[in-house]
Order: structure tokens, then C-alpha cells, then sequence
């Protein structure tokens, strides 16, 4: 119980994080990658603000046998940099460049309702199911 209490804390702070900061505003972004125009320094403010509270949290967690709310820490194992997740960051990048959303500031702004954050939580969904049919393992047919 207290791992989703606890969950359900951090994603509301981050959610407010992201309004204070204007993240769930998409011409804050796109600005903010427009270096020939209309450039907008303030989310180097918040990307420093968000390295600076991870990289105290992250040196403390050093020092901790297990997190607070569970039995141990769950890190990533794997290393290496293969393909998809190349190909996946790279989507990444063009659609929050082309768009000024990514999921987190999106799935903040749906209460607003605006047409453009709904097609891009559609657009979303569909690129995540798509994604998922495309790269399942084959079945064998037993033809053969």
C-alpha cells in the first residue's frame, strides 16, 4: 500500500512540476528548440532544475540498503544500445520537436481537453500498438 501511495505522490508532484514550469504549454518546447527564432532559454532552467534533485537523490540512494516503500531497488540491467532503442528515441525527439509534447506533459494536459493534446495522445496510442504488433516475435505457423 505504501508503494502506491508513494507512487501516486510522485506522479502528482511531477504533474504539478510540470505546470509550475509550463511544460504542459507546447510552444514552450517547440521555443525552447528554436534557436533561429523565437528562443526561449526557461526549460534549460527546468532540465537543470530536474538533473540537480535527481543527482542528490540518486548519490543518496548510494548510501541506502533498499528504497523506503520496498523490499529493494529495481535498476536497469542492460547496457547496451541496439536498434529499437535508437529508432525509438529518435521518434521520440521529432515528435516533441514537431509537436511540443511528450507523454508525461500530455497525459498532464488532458483535462484541458485541446483538440491538439488528444490527437497527440491518439496518435500516441496508436504509434504504441503498432509498435508493439511490429516488433512481436514471429509465431511459427508449424508448416514445415
Amino acid at each position: 500500500m505504501v508503494a502506491y501511495l508513494t507512487s501516486l505522490l510522485s506522479g502528482l508532484l511531477f504533474a504539478v512540476g510540470l505546470c509550475v514550469a509550463h511544460m504542459t504549454q507546447p510552444a514552450k518546447v517547440v521555443d525552447f528548440l528554436d534557436f533561429t527564432g523565437h528562443w526561449d532559454p526557461s526549460l534549460a532552467c527546468v532540465i537543470a532544475g530536474a538533473i540537480s534533485v535527481h543527482f542528490y537523490f540518486a548519490r543518496r540512494s548510494l548510501s541506502m540498503r533498499a528504497p523506503i516503500a520496498a523490499a529493494s531497488f529495481s535498476l536497469p540491467r542492460r547496457t547496451d544500445i541496439d536498434w529499437k532503442l535508437a529508432v525509438g528515441a529518435a521518434i521520440f525527439g521529432v515528435g516533441w520537436g514537431m509537436t511540443g509534447y511528450c507523454p508525461g506533459p500530455a497525459l498532464t494536459s488532458v483535462p484541458a481537453a485541446a483538440p491538439t493534446t488528444l490527437a497527440f495522445l491518439g496518435a500516441m496510442i496508436v504509434g504504441t500498438l503498432v509498435a508493439r504488433l511490429a516488433l512481436r516475435p514471429a509465431r511459427s505457423t508449424g508448416d514445415g
